[in-house]
């Protein structure tokens, strides 16, 4: 695996982190703690972007801290999931899948240019 998908996935472990912090914290130095992991969360952002689409990355982080946040909403905070939640999160995951299989193209890699 190419580091760039490693740098994609650890931003969006971080993101995950972070939102999950912000349903946990209630002193004062636990939002120090929020906010250092938001900066090495944007750090790991910025490094995927270095050799990646950019837009395909923020597609992949977007994505997959929606669908994260609403499973870990589900099954650490006993929020409720419904069949609506769930079509709108399988449309978010086509979406990414999409972006990401497009990128296989050659045109793509060299940013559409001919």
């Amino acid at each position: 695996m190419k580091k760039e998908w490693i740098y994609v996935m650890l931003t969006c472990l971080m993101e995950l982190l972070w939102l999950m912090g912000f349903n946990i914290a209630f002193a004062w130095w636990h939002w120090l703690l929020i906010a250092g992991v938001i900066s090495i969360d944007f750090y790991f952002l910025s490094k995927a972007c270095e050799n990646l689409p950019a837009g395909t990355v923020y597609a992949i982080f977007a994505g997959i801290g929606t669908l994260g946040t609403a499973l870990m909403d589900y099954v650490l905070f006993k929020g409720e999931i419904d069949a609506a939640k769930i079509f709108f999160m399988l449309i978010l995951v086509a979406g990414v899948i999409g972006l990401k299989l497009s990128d296989q193209h050659p045109e793509a890699k060299q940013g559409g240019r001919t």
